[in-house]
């Protein structure tokens, strides 16, 4: 098994069935940002019948609010949040196409099943490493929701940004394979 899986965003979904929880990845392409607030907006939006900021179909977004960028650099700190914090909102995202997350720590149940039914995954960033995440994303733009600030939605342009796949789309579960592997 290579060290690296390599793959691009958006993905398509020979990508997606592809990917095994604990696989470590190297994502190039396009990303987008969310978190509470942004899912919130879509969720609304999507209520409403109105359309999205960019076609959910494929993509990725990385649950992410960056600090400012200093001069000189494409964004600031880089670091994920917490997934758990957006399990409430993913049900019409999934239904929208959407194939991939990116944050740190556990999903619940229900976003697990989700996951496995629309056949997308999530993967795990390392909090802590957010100087080191942001020398991966080439391109920074604000596309949506200027009025959430760090929160709004970005488009990254990514070249080899690391993550490991946490949830793959069998519902394979990457925590519960460590803990059960170390004896917790």
């Amino acid at each position: 098994m290579p060290e690296f899986v390599r793959i691009r965003a958006p993905m398509d979904e020979a990508a997606v069935l592809s990917l095994r929880a604990g696989q470590k990845v190297l994502i190039s392409g396009v990303l987008y940002s969310g978190r509470d607030a942004t899912h919130k907006r879509m969720i609304e939006l999507i209520q409403k019948g109105e359309p999205l900021p960019f076609d959910l179909k494929g993509q990725i977004i990385y649950y992410l609010g960056p600090t400012p960028a200093r001069p000189g650099q494409v964004i600031g700190s880089a670091g994920p949040t917490t997934s758990s914090r957006m399990d409430p909102y993913m049900l019409p995202l999934y239904e929208k196409g959407l194939k991939g997350t990116i944050g740190k720590g556990n999903r619940s149940q229900e976003v697990i099943d989700l996951i496995k039914k629309y056949k997308a995954v999530h993967f795990s960033n390392i909090g802590g490493a957010a100087a080191l995440i942001a020398k991966s994303i080439k391109k920074c733009d604000m596309i949506a929701f200027k009025d959430l600030g760090t929160e709004a939605i970005y488009r990254l342009e990514v070249e080899d940004f690391y993550c490991i796949v946490a949830y793959d789309s069998e519902g394979n579960d990457l925590y519960k394979e460590a803990m059960a592997r170390y004896g917790r």
